[in-house]
């Protein structure tokens, strides 16, 4: 059986599931059954100032009959009186030493006030902090959360400030509201930061109530912009770590990687892109804490398939397969094959294909089903049909190359090929 155990900085954990920083982690009694459920740790939601929180807090996209697809919220910092938080996460570390407790911070303006938080912290035992530069409703107008995250030299300043007093790993986790979190990120490497985490949530309005005429969620008939998570958020997630992975400043320190986990799959592609621990948190509010026993046994079981013995053996391996367009190769060439002992005959493909791609699907007329082929000589190979088609396997893409060797668009262009003749 793989090892999933985890070292980041040195704060160990059984597995690389950690809860992310949100309602599920703001007490002792839900993060001592999240520890019980076989979490490998948890981000304790944000402390600070006490703030005063309103009702409603939350709001989600549904589709095609998923209920939560995407899940918005606009609740801030933790409202529980700081010295319960601290008193609460000293006794979590005592009954569970082996799990990660990592606590999020989001501190007043000022160094005296971050170095102050800092102590307080560190005093229950803690095994490290992340700074909370990322949440994007509330608190960015008083000029923390995003409106640190969004000035990478604001963030800067920060990350000094609290290197200055830290004497346990700091994890610095980015805001998504930003063209590229990779100025932030480097900023925060090179003021000292220890690690990086990402995606905090994305600023959002997730719909309007068509009755009422009030976005969603409804606050005595006004709402704001919200922070919006889970499934949804998950392919820009996972390009926003890509960038932090491939940047030769900001891939120095460890990624804890967030934004649309809810299954073992999903961790996984996280680690291949860099991340070494994940945080979970809108499938566990869906879902509840033991889904932590399918990521567990799923990861451990692909491990085992892939001949992975320790997370380390894969963290990071898909990182060099994204590339720049232009480095593509141009002679590699795909055409869509349907396979008439699977087919159903829906025509779903031929409408995808006719209406929204290149016309290459053959419609013969027939009874009591019309049947579908490829024209081979106009398929490009965009996938689409495939993707639309309900029948697994049904439809494949086959390799015909254009040419033996790899030619890119830099070397198509130097060799002044035609491009009405490829």
């Amino acid at each position: 059986m793989a090892d999933l155990s985890t070292d980041f900085l040195g704060i160990k954990s059984p597995n690389p599931f950690w809860l992310a920083s949100a309602p599920p982690t703001d007490k002792q009694v839900n993060v001592l059954r999240a520890f019980e459920a076989g979490w490998g740790g948890v981000v304790w939601k944000t402390l600070g100032s006490q703030v005063k929180n309103v009702s409603s807090r939350y709001s989600s996209v549904d589709y095609n009959g998923t209920r939560i697809m995407g899940f918005n919220n606009i609740e801030l910092i933790s409202d529980r009186p700081l010295d319960i938080n601290l008193r609460e996460i000293k006794e979590c570390v005592r009954l569970f030493p082996d799990r990660a407790m990592i606590v999020s911070l989001m501190a007043d303006n000022s160094r005296e006030k971050w170095h102050e938080l800092i102590s307080q912290v560190e005093d229950t035992g803690a095994h490290g902090l992340e700074l909370n530069f990322g949440c994007p409703h509330g608190m960015t107008e008083r000029g923390m959360g995003a409106a640190v995250g969004q000035d990478p030299e604001i963030a800067r300043m920060v990350v000094e400030w609290v290197m200055e007093k830290a004497t346990i790993p700091v994890i610095t986790k980015l805001t998504p509201n930003v063209h590229s979190v990779v100025p932030t990120g480097k900023a925060s490497v090179e003021a000292g930061t220890n690690a990086l985490s990402l995606i905090n949530t994305i600023q959002s309005v997730t719909g309007i109530d068509l009755d009422t005429l009030v976005p969603n969620p409804n606050v005595a008939g006004k709402s704001v912009f919200g922070g919006y998570c889970g499934p949804a958020v998950k392919p820009i997630a996972l390009k926003m770590l890509t960038t932090i992975s491939q940047d030769p400043t900001t891939r120095k320190v460890p990624i804890s990687g967030i934004g649309g986990i809810s299954t073992w799959k999903d961790a996984v592609e996280f680690m291949l892109l860099g991340a070494t621990s994940v945080q979970v948190c809108t499938a566990a509010m869906k879902h509840g804490f033991r889904i932590v026993e399918d990521m567990c046994d799923g990861m451990n079981n692909w491990m085992d398939e892939k001949g992975f013995k320790t997370i380390n053996d894969f963290i990071g391996k898909s990182v060099p397969n994204l590339t720049h367009w232009e480095d593509l190769d141009i002679n590699y060439h795909i055409i869509a094959k349907i396979s008439q002992d699977k087919c159903i005959h829906c025509g779903l493909c031929y409408i995808a294909c006719e209406d929204g791609s290149h016309q290459s699907i053959n419609l013969t007329q027939g009874m009591p089903y019309n049947t579908y082929t490829v024209k081979d000589e106009e398929c490009v190979g965009c996938n689409l049909c495939k993707l639309i088609c309900p029948v697994e396997n049904c439809i494949t893409m086959e390799v015909h190359r254009k040419g033996d060797e790899y030619l890119n668009w830099k070397e198509f262009q130097r060799k002044g090929l035609p491009l009405n003749d490829h």
